[in-house]
């Protein structure tokens, strides 16, 4: 949670917003990436993301994101899915999420301090619950089901 003062003198504990890119491969592989130990969800696979700068948009954000954690550089096709559920599990803050549908368009492979490694995952073998940082395993399966037989977008919240 964000702590912030208004200007009428007013606080209020505020919520972050979050971005990750679902990017898939010409072998149906969605690339992931390993969380570095020092972050939340340390040595958990997470889609590639982050927090919302201030004057980006949360597209901006997610191709911004995605070029940080991997080298990669994309464009957004679509917004796949917005996640506002307070509850969302393995979360700190309560973070707002849009996960967008990217396409890549360029760059190569270049791992930082953010990630322990930067992986191609088949769709038909994806890390379990517990392997997985936040719900981001989840948003996967659910963009999987899409694949397979789309429904409208974005998502909002839906489980599988």
């Amino acid at each position: 949670m964000i702590q912030c003062t208004f200007e009428n003198g007013g606080a209020a504990s505020l919520r972050h917003v979050t971005v990750g890119a679902i990017v898939l491969n010409d072998n149906n592989e969605v690339l992931l990436v390993k969380r570095a130990q020092h972050l939340t969800n340390g040595g958990k696979f997470a889609l590639p993301g982050g927090f919302v700068d201030r004057d980006e948009t949360a597209s901006q954000a997610a191709i911004r994101e995605l070029l940080e954690e991997t080298g990669y550089q994309g464009k957004v096709k679509e917004c796949f899915q917005i996640i506002d559920n307070p509850n969302r599990p393995k979360e700190d803050r309560q973070n707002i999420d849009f996960k967008y549908i990217v396409e890549l368009t360029g760059g190569h492979k270049i791992e930082n301090n953010e990630v322990e490694s930067i992986e191609w995952v088949s769709l038909n073998n994806l890390p379990s619950e517990g392997e997985s940082a936040f719900d981001h395993i989840e948003s996967v399966r659910l963009y999987k089901k899409y694949l397979e037989k789309p429904f409208p977008l974005p998502v909002m919240n839906w489980k599988i």
